[in-house]
This record gives structure tokens, C-alpha cells and sequence, in this order.
């Protein structure tokens, strides 16, 4: 595909441009002023700052450290906010609301049940309320005049041993808002296998998962993920780089495991600003991503954790449009990658393309006419 113009997008196309998110965790995009209050309500006196605005800088500035063991201690502040049905609904539907506002129409959003148990809530009372959650933002989402789709991905904790139970729990509402399973957490000492009870199940019950690898922990990882489990994405998979050899001339010879992801067109759920803060990257314009796009991958584009990486769908592109020169193909391209990636049936996922992305996109790009017209005064000529 190739655009009519070469001009770059500008941030308000990039905001109106039809987004599909697939790897973002709901405990690391809450509102800050939203932990504050939940916080008072809660008792939780452990906060590092109590002004919204100083909050949000502190969680980007403790995420920003070059380590992924010190990006997932955040965490531990706002998962002690998220303990009650109350706050696990306002945190869901505020998710909602602020993608759809940033211009997502279909976003997967990932937690582990397990980690919001401290006041007593079932692993049940947990799933119903993030998923009612999501239904109340989608529909103030409506009336605000934004369109957003949200499916829930049931995360186990890799350290953990209950990745079994919370795939059976998946299993069970994967017809009431759950899409799919995933394993998260540190991946060093923790590899996949310790876990391959929960995905042969999940495998039997033709049900779908990805799997946190390839961050901060290299091709074995990977390996692990596809071969072993049998994950139909990746999440991250962002070291898959490190099977690809890029000679001084510029030519790409691929290892066996990058062909493979490469010709199965498996996903990669890549997130740029995040991989810079645990060290997986050390800059947007050395992020693989890069080279991912140009050999064609099935490469995606994400935010991981809003809250601790300041970001959002919109700032990722924008990011990368400033970094690669990306434009308005480039980010349909890596949408309709996401898009057909998604854990929803085929059907919905074609018609999400067809009648929402490409349509979005197409308007997107026609504006560059009127934009002319306008600059350089011209009309139309008329006839006869």
C-alpha cells in the first residue's frame, strides 16, 4: 500500500486513527488521581506522593530504572488499591473510557485475579467485576461519542502455582468478556514450562493464550513459549532480535527461530517505551521494532503499562512516526497486524477491518486533499 502523500501524520490524525491495543495491563494504567482516592477509601497510606499531578511523575520516574524486577515493584501500589468490587469497576470502566478517547476501538486488557484477593473477593467476584467494568465504560464510551470493543486476558503469575486454576477460570467466562489467557511476571528463573499443566489444558479446550516472553529474557524464552506451550502470540517477543544478523551491507540473515516466527506469522506484542524502561531496547531508533516492520513480521504496537510508562496508544505512534518516518500505512499496517491477531472470532475480526479500520484510515488519508485545496486556493474547474 502506498500513500498518496508523504507527509507524516499529525498528533490529531494519530489520535483519530483507529487503534487495536493488545497487550496492556489494567493495574498499570490507572488514573493517578483515581489511586488517590481508592487509596483514602481503602485505608492505604503507603503512597509516595498524594497529589495527582506529583504521583504520576513518581510512578514513570520509579518505572524508569533499566530493570524489569524494579518496573514490576510498582505495581504493588496500585494492585493495593484494586481489592474490592468497587474499585476493581471504577478502574475497568475508566480503562475503558480512556482508550476509547485515544481512538482504540478494540483492546484485550490483562490482569491476574489472583493479586486482588486481600479483602476477601473470590477469583469469580473478581472476573465479574473488571468485566462489568468494562461493559459500564464501553457504554459511557458510546455516549461520549467514542466506539470501543474490550476483551479481558486472565494473567497467571509466573512465580506463582495457580496458572492451571486461572485457566480453568478462563475457560469458564470465555463466553462473558474473557478472550484469552496469558502467564506474566519476572521471566528470569521463571520460564514457561513451569506452567505447561495450564497451557495443554487451555490447548484442549481449543481456547487461546499468549505468553510473556522474549522481554527481558532472551531466544530461549521464545523458544520455550512457541514450541513447548504452543502460545499463539507473544508477548513482547522482543528479543527474537537477537536471532537476526544484520551485515554491514544491510543484509538480514535470520536464525531459525526468527524464520519461523517470521513464516507463521506469530505476534509480537511489542511495546516500545516500556522496553526501553526495563533495558530491552536503549532507544526508539535502535528498538527492533524497526527492522521487525521492514522484514515483515507480525509485529504490533502497544502500550504495556500507561500509567508507568506516561504513555498511550497515540504517544507510541506518534514516537514512532517521529523515529521511522511512519505514516498513515504504517499504522494501518501495524492495526489490521493487530487486529487480525486478536483473540475475538475471525468473522468479527474481519469485519472490525473492513468496516471500522480501513474505512478510518481511508478517511484519515483523504484529508490531505482538502488540505491542499485549502493552502493553494484552488477549484474546481466547471465545464461547458
Amino acid at each position: 500500500m502506498t500513500s498518496q502523500t508523504p507527509n507524516l501524520p499529525t498528533a490529531d490524525q494519530i489520535r483519530r486513527a483507529p487503534k487495536v491495543l493488545l497487550h496492556d495491563h489494567l493495574d498499570g494504567g490507572l488514573r493517578p488521581g483515581t489511586i488517590i482516592d481508592l487509596a483514602r477509601d481503602a485505608g492505604y497510606e503507603l503512597l509516595p506522593e498524594t497529589e495527582p499531578d506529583k504521583l504520576g511523575i513518581w510512578f514513570r520516574e520509579a518505572a524508569d530504572s533499566g530493570s524489569l524486577e524494579r518496573y514490576l515493584e510498582t505495581f504493588a501500589h496500585t494492585c493495593a488499591v484494586m481489592q474490592t468490587r468497587d474499585a476493581l469497576f471504577r478502574v475497568a470502566a475508566e480503562c475503558a473510557v480512556d482508550l476509547a478517547e485515544d481512538g482504540v476501538v478494540y483492546a484485550e486488557v490483562r490482569y491476574a485475579p489472583e493479586q486482588h484477593l486481600e479483602s476477601g473477593l473470590t477469583l469469580e467476584e473478581v472476573v465479574e467485576a473488571v468485566n462489568a467494568g468494562f461493559r459500564e465504560g464501553e457504554r459511557r464510551a458510546r455516549e461520549s461519542g467514542c466506539r470501543i470493543r474490550v476483551g479481558a486476558l486472565l494473567t497467571a503469575m509466573r512465580h506463582a502455582a495457580r496458572a492451571l486454576e486461572i485457566a480453568e477460570l478462563a475457560n469458564r467466562y470465555r463466553d462473558s468478556g474473557v478472550v484469552g489467557f496469558d502467564i506474566a511476571g519476572a521471566e528470569a528463573g521463571y520460564p514457561p514450562t513451569r506452567h505447561l499443566d495450564a497451557f495443554e489444558y487451555l490447548k484442549r479446550e481449543n481456547n487461546h493464550f499468549t505468553i510473556h516472553a522474549g522481554e527481558a529474557f532472551g531466544l530461549p524464552s521464545i523458544w520455550q513459549a512457541l514450541q513447548w506451550c504452543g502460545a499463539d502470540r507473544l508477548g513482547h517477543g522482543v528479543r527474537i532480535i537477537d536471532d537476526i544478523e544484520v551485515a554491514d551491507d544491510g543484509s538480514v540473515k535470520l536464525g531459525r527461530l526468527a524464520a519461523y516466527v517470521r513464516d507463521k506469522r506469530v505476534p509480537l506484542e511489542l511495546c516500545p517505551t516500556s522496553n526501553l524502561q526495563t533495558g530491552a531496547a536503549a532507544s526508539y531508533a535502535e528498538h527492533p521494532i524497526g527492522l521487525l516492520r521492514r522484514l515483515h513480521f507480525r509485529a504490533t504496537v502497544n502500550t504495556d503499562n500507561r500509567l508507568m510508562s506516561g504513555t498511550s496508544m497515540s504517544r507510541e505512534f506518534e514516537l514512532l512516526t517521529e523515529t521511522f518516518g511512519y505514516t498513515l500505512d504504517d499504522m494501518q499496517w501495524f492495526t489490521v497486524n493487530a487486529m487480525k491477531s486478536a483473540f475475538i472470532p475471525f468473522d468479527e475480526r474481519l469485519a472490525m477491518i473492513n468496516d471500522v479500520i480501513k474505512p478510518g484510515y481511508a478517511e484519515l488519508k483523504s484529508e490531505w486533499l482538502f488540505r491542499q485545496t485549502a493552502v493553494t486556493g484552488d477549484s474546481p474547474v466547471r465545464e461547458g
